[in-house]
């Protein structure tokens, strides 16, 4: 169910800082900014030493600053930059927000979290759910993350449950604007806690769809197993779907990785099995 909504103020990244340090330039007294990572627009008042958003001020020197970090975003707060990175107690990992044209993706350990290159977070998620179909039903979720796949399903689901193995990538969640309706849409339900052992606690037969979002195989193997997609298709009703993400399929990891999954997908008891290429992962019906 949905928790607490954060209060999250301030929100700056490159994206906003050089248009502004631009339009300061050309000598314009306002501008048409972000105080939310793009999320939304309003109007901020330049002045020679700030400018003003809604939410509070920033100084030129503070805006130069971000300018120069293309892969950190800033809460401003009292006046001070405040990078948005946790380090996990529970996996030993560096979560960083990191800024894209539109909504960021989190670095952990310097990889990102979705698919960056010739593409964005927004419409790494609209590819997935583009792959699984429009989700009417239950949807389970097994990696959170920031929450993008759980908000964008629950704008038609009934229900979507999503599992994060680590508080920490909660927390970055909770201070990035893209990620408010994770924790305010009354259809969202969260679990903390490891995703192979979550699910064999989950009802059978509960939800119609599955997106299956693991991280690489190198760090969630068992995530890739045929005891867990035994799991998997278990809580789903007959004729369920599930979109199964794993990777650039052209990759040599990739190539590797797809016959693989797919062969144990069908031995736990999916058919119809395809690639969706175009997602970076595979489709099958329960």
């Amino acid at each position: 169910m949905a928790g607490e909504v954060p209060e999250i103020g301030l929100v700056l990244s490159v994206f906003q800082a050089k248009p502004l340090l631009e339009t300061k330039r050309k000598g314009k007294t306002s501008a048409l900014s972000s105080e939310d990572l793009g999320r939304t627009k309003t109007e901020v008042e330049l002045s020679d030493e700030v400018v003003r958003f809604p939410s509070g001020i920033v100084s030129w020197s503070l805006l130069e600053e971000i300018a120069k970090e293309e892969r950190k975003v800033f809460r401003i707060e009292g006046g001070e930059l405040h990078a948005i990175h946790v380090f996990s107690e529970t996996t030993g990992w560096v979560r960083v927000l990191c800024p894209s044209p539109t909504a960021p993706t989190v670095l952990v350990s310097g990889i990102p979290m979705h698919r960056i290159k010739d593409t964005d977070p927004m419409a790494d998620t609209r590819a997935k759910l583009s792959a699984l179909g429009t989700p009417r039903g239950r949807l389970l979720d097994t990696a959170t993350g920031l929450g993008y796949t759980a908000i964008a399903a629950a704008k038609s689901a009934q229900e979507v449950v999503t599992i994060e193995l680590d508080p920490a990538a909660l927390e970055i969640a909770r201070q990035n604007p893209w990620s408010t309706e994770l924790f305010s849409s009354p259809k969202i339900r969260q679990i903390v806690g490891d995703a192979f052992e979550e699910v064999a606690k989950l009802p059978s037969g509960y939800f119609s769809d599955v997106i299956h979002d693991p991280p690489m195989m190198a760090l969630g193997g068992e995530l890739y197993s045929e005891a867990f997609y035994e799991q998997l298709h278990r809580v789903m009703t007959r004729g369920g779907r599930l979109f199964h993400y794993i990777g650039d399929p052209n990759s040599g990891v990739g190539k590797r990785a797809y016959p693989g999954v797919m062969k144990r997908l069908g031995e736990a008891g999916f058919k119809k099995i395809a690639r969706a290429e175009a997602a970076y992962g595979v489709v099958g019906v329960s």
